[in-house]
């Protein structure tokens, strides 16, 4: 979606930009050859005017009936199906529920086990196994953690997901908490799921008192921030929010998707961490998966593995796995060279105050806070977000002349930009603005290119303004 008006067209269902549109983001955008999958399920399993959401496993499916009957008061009919996939058939008209399921939980079928299904091969090759075992090591290398406390997922919404049926079940009919302004579906899991959530957005002290206070009444089951927060690249105050929560015995779950595991060291306090792996850790954009690590010396650990043995399934496709160890060998230096080319061009950006109102990253927002959890050797990550000076008439301008690839993902190795308040939040853009993140918002995950050229390429889209 190169253009501005190509991003509102697609949030608006503009027949046009829908119908040019070849591939999107899985959840978001079912690949075709899944739609064959499903087209496949509609023609073996339903009546006329039923259809069928294929998923990885039956228990990902009943979990999907039974979200759907909380919220339209139905319940669909579930079915295993080939290769260990399972169906959930409900009318036509259910159909946004179950898709919602689907985007919301990350529990995806993905294109090569559709793939791999469409040609009747349902066995996962024996070197994929292998292929898990190495990611999980890896991981573990990374966190210093125990590979056996590594869950592997297939996607990384999946993985928050798992993390939130965790700390529920650990602490149930509690509500959890979100600090700092989440990635959108980080969000849309504790308010569709559980007992509630409590959403504090920007707070004054790292969100160390609103954590205290609810902690304080016994109503809280987890806290949930993320490192760096997306978009607006804050840090919470994870050594206040241990402090405060380890004496009642409540679990800190931090996702290091943005800032990855190789810069910083959420282990220092959180009990589990999520990531998804489908961003900075593989880095080629070709592959989805997710990781939820449980903190070996956690006082929950024990009880956590108990919950784990109950509640987890591996549904992470083992060629999706084996692509994803491939790409995943080189995270390490890739993540070196893209911490500084980020920084270069934050640092360049930061010099045009003509032009920018505000610059989001890590170096400027909540620094002492990030500082405090940064690896030695580790770097700022390679996400920022801007907002320009009268951001209605000259963020569309600077967006479609912007020289990089458009789209919303992050942690690709070339540099992607997007809209990032019109893709995630569209319906809901005055509640975001009112929060203070202005619906103009860009954000930029910088990739491996030239920094120099980079940083051309951004005061050459300066000049259209």
């Amino acid at each position: 979606m190169p253009l501005w008006e190509h991003v509102v067209g697609y949030e608006e269902e503009n027949p046009a930009v829908i119908k040019a549109l070849q591939c999107g983001y899985p959840r978001f955008f079912v690949h075709p050859l899944v739609s064959k999958l499903f087209d496949l399920a509609r023609e073996s399993s339903c009546k006329r005017d039923e259809r069928a959401l294929v998923l990885p496993s039956l228990a990902s499916a009943k979990r999907c009936a039974q979200f759907v009957n909380g919220r339209i008061g139905v319940t669909p009919k579930v079915e295993e199906w080939a290769g260990g996939m399972a169906l959930v058939i409900a009318p036509q008209v259910h159909w946004r529920e179950l898709m919602l399921f689907w985007r919301v939980c990350g529990e995806v079928v993905s294109s090569r086990r559709a793939e791999a299904a469409l040609q009747e091969r349902f066995e996962a090759s024996p070197s994929s196994a292998d292929a898990k075992l190495m990611i999980r090591d890896r991981l573990a290398k990374l966190t210093g953690q125990d590979a056996s406390d590594v869950y592997l997922f297939p996607s990384g919404i999946a993985a928050i997901y798992a993390s939130h049926r965790l700390v529920t079940e650990f602490l149930p009919g509690r509500k959890t908490m979100q600090i700092e302004f989440p990635y959108v579906d980080v969000l849309k899991v504790q308010q569709e799921f559980g007992s509630g959530v409590e959403f504090v957005a920007n707070p004054d002290g790292g969100g160390v008192d609103a954590a205290r206070r609810l902690a304080a009444a016994g109503d809280l089951s987890g806290v949930f921030c993320e490192v760096a927060s997306n978009p607006q690249l804050r840090t919470a105050d994870l050594a206040g929010l241990a402090g405060v929560l380890g004496p009642e015995g409540i679990p800190l779950v931090v996702d290091d998707t943005v800032s990855t595991c190789f810069n910083v060291d959420a282990f220092q306090h959180a009990d589990v961490v999520t990531m998804s792996l489908t961003k900075f850790f593989s880095g080629v954009g070709d592959v989805m998966a997710g990781a939820m690590i449980v903190k070996n010396d956690s006082p929950h650990n024990a009880a956590f593995k108990r919950i784990l043995d109950e509640i987890y399934q591996d549904d992470l496709w083992g060629s999706d796995a084996s692509v994803l160890e491939k790409n995943s060998r080189d995270f390490s230096t890739r993540m070196e060279k893209i911490n500084a080319n980020a920084e270069a061009v934050y640092d360049s950006l930061s010099e045009r105050t003509d032009l920018v109102e505000h610059l989001w990253y890590p170096k400027g927002e909540t620094p002492e806070l990030y500082r405090a959890i940064q690896r030695k050797g580790g770097g700022l990550g390679g996400l920022f977000s801007l907002l320009l000076k009268d951001p209605k008439r000259n963020a569309p301008r600077f967006y479609n002349a912007l020289r990089v690839s458009k789209g919303p993902s992050l942690g690709t190795n070339f540099t992607l930009a997007c809209p990032y308040m019109l893709l995630a939040h569209y319906p809901e853009l005055d509640w975001s603005d009112k929060l203070g993140i202005d619906r103009h918002l860009l954000r930029v995950s910088v990739g491996l290119e030239d920094p120099e050229d980079l940083c051309r390429r951004f005061h050459a889209a300066f000049d259209v303004l």
